[in-house]
């Protein structure tokens, strides 16, 4: 067959196209995206590498399933809060609760009067009931707007006291003191990096003086000769005081009783408490102010709140989330190990059966995303060898583990019951595909793949 012959097998665009299971996907991702995986599919039939008959096939497997570039990720690292995977993952209530404001809602709209309502009452009356301490809340699009917003309205030009060992660095890059900073507030540091105690706030405190600031250091635990102050324990000092617990816990929980909460906090007196939505509350990425009913308005009123306030979905999962069922986040942390060993058993017997050794382990969680530092929670997984885990994040499931002492664990309290047939599939999928598949795709055998980078962790 001459090389002309071989090309004109190769089916036209137009046709592939036609066909219906490409014709479907125009509807989801878009003909344009369609077509890029179109070419390919021909470039790579005309090298030689899949047969002309195969384009249509190929084109189906390769299709993105959305239009956007994002993809599902199962997280088997056994950290809870995982940032670069998203953080929390959110309820079915919460995804529905999206799917339904995606469309036109009625926002800021009061259906009765036909006028202007307050937007996303909804969401705020919920968190409202949550946190019945509070006088008044706010919600602003993530934990350091809330707390950009504080400092702006109530220290821009002023001085903002706040301890030395409190002037952390919250993740890719960004340090809080810079971020203070860029408010015009001037930063007045107190104690050194170990100790600090109510007098050096005391006499910090002057004319001058907007706010006190006080930080959980989430991501740290300084041990040994240390002291530090309760928010409540400042409130006396005369000037508006600002606790950002971070983690979003609005009560205090058993499993976590150093990690500080908003109704403590507030029930000491603090005036203002920052948090971030999208970590141990579960829901999505939002920024929680809670707090003195004069306080929060003067926030409300603050023309930066309208730069920084949340949109249409984020009021409506954050609502549903905090009035639907037990979230994923805190049915994790609570799980019983007992139970998360019997999904390990399960998933190594599927596993068996398919001819992939992958024993169960004991091992340990963390909570994540700045929350609970220091803190373990003993779990359960199943491990692989430790050449799995490239693979295994660039498979058709795209699988995340974790590699600890030369073996890929994959840690179930992080998974959702759900998901644990598809933490089975992927490893199936992978472990029976050979490493020369296809030229263009990265090696998928267990047993044969390489390591791309570094596998997260924390």
């Amino acid at each position: 067959m001459t090389d002309t012959d071989f090309r004109r097998r190769i089916p036209r665009t137009d046709a592939v196209l036609a066909e219906p299971r490409v014709a479907a996907a125009v509807a989801v991702v878009g003909k344009a995206r369609v077509k890029e995986v179109v070419a390919a599919a021909q470039q790579r039939a005309r090298g030689g590498d899949i047969a002309p008959e195969a384009v249509v096939d190929e084109v189906v497997a390769e299709l993105p399933r959305s239009a956007a570039s994002v993809r599902p990720v199962i997280n088997a690292t056994g950290v809870l809060l995982h940032t670069n995977l998203g953080r929390a993952p959110l309820s079915d209530a919460a995804r529905e609760a999206l799917t339904t404001a995606a469309g036109t809602t009625d926002v800021e709209l009061d259906l009765v009067t036909g006028g202007r309502g307050r937007r996303g009452a909804g969401a705020l009356a919920a968190l409202a009931a949550a946190v019945p301490d509070a006088g008044a809340v706010h919600v602003a699009n993530n934990g350091a707007a809330a707390l950009i917003l504080a400092a702006t309205a109530l220290a821009a030009g002023r001085e903002m006291v706040i301890a030395r060992g409190e002037m952390v660095e919250i993740g890719d890059g960004f340090r809080l003191p810079e971020l203070l900073e860029s408010t015009g507030a001037r930063l007045r540091e107190v104690g050194t990096t170990n100790r600090v105690t109510r007098d050096d706030y005391a006499r910090a405190v002057g004319p001058d003086t907007g706010m006190i600031l006080k930080i959980h250091p989430s991501n740290f635990v300084v041990q040994g000769f240390t002291s530090s102050v309760p928010a409540g324990e400042l409130t006396g000092l005369g000037v508006p005081v600002v606790s950002d617990i971070g983690s979003g816990l609005l009560a205090p929980h058993p499993l976590l009783p150093d990690e500080p909460d908003a109704a403590t906090e507030l029930r000491a007196g603090v005036p203002l408490v920052t948090a971030s939505g999208d970590k141990l509350l579960g829901g999505p990425q939002a920024g929680l102010l809670l707090g003195d009913a004069d306080l929060v308005q003067r926030l409300r009123r603050h023309p930066l709140a309208r730069a920084l306030r949340v949109d249409k979905l984020t009021l409506a999962a954050l609502e549903a989330t905090l009035r639907g069922p037990v979230p994923p986040v805190r049915a994790m942390l609570e799980a019983d190990v007992e139970g998360l060993r019997a999904r390990a058993r399960a998933i190594s017997a599927d596993l068996a059966v398919h001819g992939i050794d992958a024993p169960v382990v004991d091992c340990r969680a963390v909570v994540g995303g700045g929350g609970g530092p220091g803190v373990e929670f003993p779990s359960a997984g199943v491990a692989l060898p430790e050449e799995a885990a490239a693979a295994l994040r660039v498979g058709a499931i795209p699988l995340v583990g974790r590699v600890e002492n030369g073996r890929c664990v994959l840690d179930v309290r992080s998974v959702a019951p759900a998901d644990d047939e598809r933490l089975a599939a992927a490893v199936r999928a992978v472990g029976a595909v050979g490493g020369s598949e296809r030229h263009s795709r990265a090696p998928r055998s267990i047993g044969s793949a390489v390591r791309s980078g570094p596998d997260p962790s924390s």
